[in-house]
């Protein structure tokens, strides 16, 4: 028979699991069976929290040794400069290579059309990154992407698998039963991997802030140039001014995500560190992508047909 003096001595030196721990450990579990499972796996990576969060579980996956595949960015070419050098100081850091697919290239080569002038490229990034898919011979792409930013996306299997032509079809995913994978593609057929589908972003923010994970500077609150437009605050920069009607003023801002500089807008915000950051989205009624990504504004499926063509 168990004494309470007992009792209380044994629930007191055992080890305390979060739900924190619990995601971690999942999600670190798919990058292990995705690169024993996969030949050449690769790892998504925009310079995003969601992309931080997963490189540095990635790292975590494998230490002592450096991560087993490289890092990939699919640029723009409309991108933040602060965004920019966090990549490249984070990819160094990691001690990963990095490999950079340039939206402009694919223009160049005449793959896609250029949208114009101060347009958004994000619709065009499929191509590139299915191209730089074949031409490296990755069998496996890594992405950040969670459940919680778009319904699209809530379809999604931690696991998705993509065609010899990239595409994506939600009634021809695997069953994932008991957190149980399969792996396997066939020849030209690959799949992207999404560690954090369970995670939203308040999980985001608080393993950030316990992890004391480096981001961007722009994730936090300071004074930018914006001209508001289309219920979006736009940065002012060399793709955004002020168009007839509009004017431009400076405001305390913060973004909520990363992307293609002319269609990602900020949030009104004074919070300056995580811990203002958390309590500010604590309170949140629509995601980060709702918020503030443009793009998903064309139609009501805006992702999904996105993602049908090959996107993230």
């Amino acid at each position: 028979m168990t004494t309470p003096t007992a009792a209380a001595s044994s629930e007191a030196g055992a080890t305390r699991v979060d739900h924190l721990d619990l995601l971690e450990s999942h999600a670190i579990f798919i990058i292990r069976e995705v690169a024993a499972e996969c030949e050449r796996p690769v790892l998504l990576f925009s310079g995003g929290k969601d992309s931080a969060v997963l490189l540095h579980l990635a790292v975590k996956a494998f230490a002592p040794a450096l991560i087993p595949f490289p890092v990939m960015h699919i640029d723009t070419g409309h991108n933040f400069t602060e965004v920019i050098e966090y990549r490249d100081r984070q990819a160094e850091a990691a001690g990963a290579r990095l490999v950079i697919a340039s939206v402009q290239g694919s223009i160049d080569a005449g793959r896609v059309m250029d949208p114009g002038d101060g347009l958004s490229r994000n619709r065009i990034q499929s191509t590139t990154l299915l191209d730089a898919i074949n031409e490296h011979g990755f069998d496996a792409a890594f992405g950040g992407a969670r459940r919680d930013e778009d319904k699209a996306r809530a379809k999604e299997r931690v696991l998705s698998f993509r065609d010899r032509f990239g595409r994506w079809d939600p009634r021809r995913q695997r069953p994932e039963l008991w957190q149980l994978y399969q792996g396997r593609v066939n020849h030209g057929e690959h799949l992207r991997a999404f560690p954090l589908s369970d995670w939203t972003e308040l999980d985001i923010w608080q393993y950030i802030e316990r992890e004391r994970i480096e981001l961007p500077s722009i994730y936090f609150a300071h004074e930018r140039e914006v001209v508001h437009r289309d219920g979006m605050l736009l940065a002012v920069s060399q793709w955004v001014s002020a168009a007839e009607g509009e004017v431009s003023e400076r405001l305390s801002v913060r973004y909520r995500t990363v992307g293609d500089a002319t269609l990602t807008g900020a949030v009104r915000s004074t919070a300056s560190t995580v811990v203002e950051i958390i309590e500010e989205i604590s309170v949140a009624r629509v995601s980060e992508r709702g918020a503030t990504r443009g793009d998903d504004r064309f139609s009501e499926t805006a992702m999904e047909d996105r993602k049908r063509e090959g996107y993230f």
